[in-house]
């Protein structure tokens, strides 16, 4: 073989280990990171988290003006938060989150066929399942990695856990103002009562508020959240809950 020739083989040749052994490190590096995450999934099973990753973010940019900040937050069990509020929620955000597997197909084709029409993004189809997996893991940066990685998690979460947990986990971490997080939080902090009292016009409230909660003072009903709240009442008693 020539000198040349042998040359460019060995470096061709130590091109493809080098990117074999890329490959491979990767792999087992993604592999450790769905590992991590799905232990996490199968230790809620029966514990609570102490914290969610979008809690930890918000504390951080709460931390920047008051180094003493704290956010407002205390578990509370399913049995103890209102039918009221879950079928609330059911019917805001998720109407057939008893049935499907974690993702809404057929809302999925709807958002897909209003943002290509309007050229942006407009409208969204993440059901429970796939807001608890973005809330508990991820950051709120957008892009198709991170979606990916949603989708992940949200199989781990609907293969592992049953509805009621995940209902359960999603009530007790959701956002319902600023620092505030959970059902029993958003409960005292919007209306002074805790979360098994709130009543069909209380929960119906905190449902039409969780796409922005961080927008609107305790209670405070602006002529849009009152349209959303009577078409969530309209809804809630087909509501099927876990």
């Amino acid at each position: 073989m020539p000198a040349k020739a042998g040359r460019a083989f060995r470096i061709t040749r130590r091109a493809w280990q080098v990117f074999c052994y890329s490959l491979g490190a990767l792999v087992i590096a993604v592999a450790a990171v769905q590992c991590w995450f799905y232990a996490h999934v199968l230790w809620w099973r029966l514990y609570e988290p102490a914290s969610t990753a979008f809690m930890e973010a918000r504390v951080e940019r709460l931390r920047e003006k008051d180094p003493k900040a704290k956010l407002a937050h205390q578990w509370v069990g399913y049995e103890k938060i209102s039918t009221q509020l879950k079928r609330a929620v059911v019917a805001a955000e998720d109407a057939k989150f008893v049935g499907h597997e974690g993702f809404d197909w057929e809302a999925i084709s709807k958002a897909i066929g209003q943002n290509e029409k309007q050229g942006r993004i407009v409208a969204g189809a993440s059901t429970i399942s796939q807001q608890l997996a973005k809330n508990l893991f991820l950051s709120g940066e957008r892009s198709w990695l991170r979606k990916g990685q949603e989708a992940v998690i949200t199989w781990m979460l609907e293969s592992t856990l049953s509805k009621r947990r995940i209902l359960e986990l999603y009530l007790n971490f959701a956002e319902w103002g600023e620092g505030v997080f959970g059902a029993e939080a958003a409960a005292r902090h919007h209306f002074g009562v805790n979360a098994a009292s709130l009543s069909a016009s209380q929960s119906a409230f905190l449902a039409a508020i969780l796409p922005s909660p961080r927008r609107y003072a305790p209670g405070r009903v602006t002529p849009y959240v009152a349209g959303r709240m009577d078409t969530i009442l309209a809804r809630m008693p087909a509501a099927q809950i876990p």
